[in-house]
């Protein structure tokens, strides 16, 4: 019997994005799969339950997260709701179970196998895979277009009849894939970017997209392409060149991130009160506490002449593209265990392996 295939409408508060599209959808039944989907999953996305029938999709019926062998997610379903999985069924999505001991209560208690996507391996074979890589690049797109929104200023330089405006200093913290999209959107804005990152690493992709690197001096290479956290000599000597840098900034918007922990504090409240009336910052690491040391995750108001916004769900605010991406990383990952119908797991695959929750080392 084939493979039961399904993909969650999804739950958390504000979340549009979907894990699987009609593209995919096809993708899967090509494979062997019977695939079904609940009704409203893609509504947020712009895909209707239609298009998914249209695709050979099932629209899902009340058992079908009892009999589902694969189930296909954004985020982390509840404790409650992963209590009605088949047992020992196969869940992929960015569960995160370690961040809740319900959540990977339940997981263990249902004997799934639980592939948290964040979890994959950084490598160039994984590329196709990579969730967190693709949805930053929306979330870092999102957050610019934000701030631009907030600014009380042009981002570009204009000629006009009035005069010539100068355009605006946009500074973006963090050159990871969501701080290098973000360096793109600001200028295709036309303005004037900067980017910083504690990686020396990062001049290079920096400069490639016309911003210019801002160099403090203090290096935190780390492994597999993340930053190490900083000494308390090397943070002290960090905030205090940023601190005078920033004095001359418009817009700053905030993306540095260390997997599995709260986001580093960069920019302190004495920081922001240097800052000239009418900043912006736009804090895309709001979700893990923040860069800004003021931000409120979920709010944007004013301090001291200084917006500081802190959105989440910036992904989720793209859902359309956000949803593409999202399901071809998942097709591409699921397609390492779903062949002729059936799911055949290789824990020889180092992919396989390190991603499984909780970890396996690859057979001998």
């Amino acid at each position: 019997m084939a493979v039961e295939v399904l993909v969650l409408k999804e739950g958390a508060r504000g979340e549009k994005r979907v894990a699987a599209t009609p593209e995919t959808v096809k993708k899967l039944l090509a494979a062997g799969a019977q695939v079904q989907v609940e009704s409203g999953a893609g509504l947020g996305a712009g895909i209707t339950d239609q298009a998914y029938l249209d695709a050979g999709a099932a629209l899902a019926g009340p058992g079908a997260r009892a009999s589902a062998d694969l189930v296909l997610c954004v985020q982390a379903p509840t404790a409650d709701a992963i209590d009605g999985l088949k047992r020992g069924a196969t869940l992929v999505g960015v569960l995160h179970p370690q961040a809740d001991e319900a959540r990977a209560a339940a997981i263990q208690a249902q004997g799934l196998h639980a592939f948290p996507l964040e979890r994959l391996p950084r490598t160039t074979r994984a590329q196709a895979m990579d969730v967190l890589s693709s949805q930053a690049g929306m979330a870092g797109y999102k957050a610019v277009l934000i701030a631009a929104q907030l600014a009380p200023r042009f981002f570009p330089m204009l000629t006009t009849a009035a005069g010539t405006i100068r355009p605006s200093k946009v500074l973006i913290v963090g050159a990871g894939v969501a701080g290098l999209q973000g360096i793109a959107t600001a200028r295709r804005l036309g303005a004037q970017v900067e980017g910083f990152d504690v990686r020396p690493e990062t001049r290079e992709q920096i400069e490639s997209l016309g911003g210019k690197f801002l160099d403090l001096g203090v290096s935190a290479a780390g492994e597999g392409g993340y930053a190490r956290q900083l000494t308390d000599e090397e943070r002290a000597e960090q905030q205090r060149r940023l601190a005078e840098h920033l004095r001359g900034i418009d817009v700053v918007v905030c993306t540095a991130a260390v997997p599995g922990r709260p986001a580093p504090k960069i920019i302190t409240a004495a920081m922001v009160a240097g800052m000239k009336q009418g900043s912006v910052i736009v804090d895309l690491a709001a979700e893990t506490g923040g860069n800004c040391e003021l931000t409120r995750p979920g709010e944007s108001y004013e301090h001291d002449g200084v917006t500081i916004a802190g959105p989440l769900d910036l992904a989720s605010m793209g859902a359309v593209h956000a949803s593409e991406m999202y399901a071809r990383n998942v097709y591409n990952f699921v397609a390492l265990f779903l062949k002729d119908g059936a799911l055949s797991v290789d824990w020889n695959d180092e992919l396989l392996a390190k991603t499984v929750w909780p970890q396996r080392e690859p057979a001998a």
